[in-house]
């Protein structure tokens, strides 16, 4: 069985972004990519669709991470896919930043693995630690989500836009 091993840890990835809550909405971006409009947060911004991840990034100190050098393959839901959070889940999580950058790091694998190279594993390791299971049942699911578009280009790593948040299991 294939997977994708972290090249660092869910500790290692909050110590990083800890202190640097330079968001995404306010225009801001990280030393490493100063003037790189075409990093993760930078495609993220400019697509319109992951406001409320750029917020929650910013919220959980983890934009200036997502800015930095990677690569990284984020599973990146939708602004829809958070409206779909039950009700007082999304305002939960943005209050608690501990467990808003665990649910984040879910979403975040270590290293870049285009959509051609996800359907050829079974699983994949976040960083926050958690194994998300891959389905090609029909299309393409991580962790359940469905990949709704694959291989959005960043200078650091990819996105692949999915259709609901995954959530850790209890």
């Amino acid at each position: 069985m294939r997977t994708l091993k972290t090249l660092f840890s869910p500790i290692a990835l909050l110590i990083a972004g800890l202190g640097f809550a330079i968001g995404a909405m306010a225009g801001g971006h990280g030393d490493s990519h100063k003037g790189d409009h075409n990093n993760i947060v930078a495609v993220a911004t400019e697509a319109g669709s992951f406001s409320t991840l750029l917020t929650a990034l910013d919220a959980a100190s983890l934009t200036t991470v997502l800015e930095g050098d990677g690569p990284f393959t984020v599973f990146a839901p939708t602004d829809e896919a958070f409206a779909a959070l039950p009700a007082g889940a999304l305002e939960g999580l943005l209050a608690d930043p501990d467990q808003l950058a665990k649910v984040l790091t879910l979403h975040v694998v270590s290293g870049e693995s285009n959509a051609a190279d996800v359907v050829q594993l079974s699983e994949v390791v976040t960083v926050e630690g958690s194994t998300l299971m891959i389905d090609t049942t029909d299309g393409v699911s991580v962790g359940g989500a469905k990949v709704v578009a694959a291989d959005v280009p960043a200078s650091n790593g990819v996105i692949h836009v999915i259709d609901r948040v995954i959530l850790p299991q209890s």
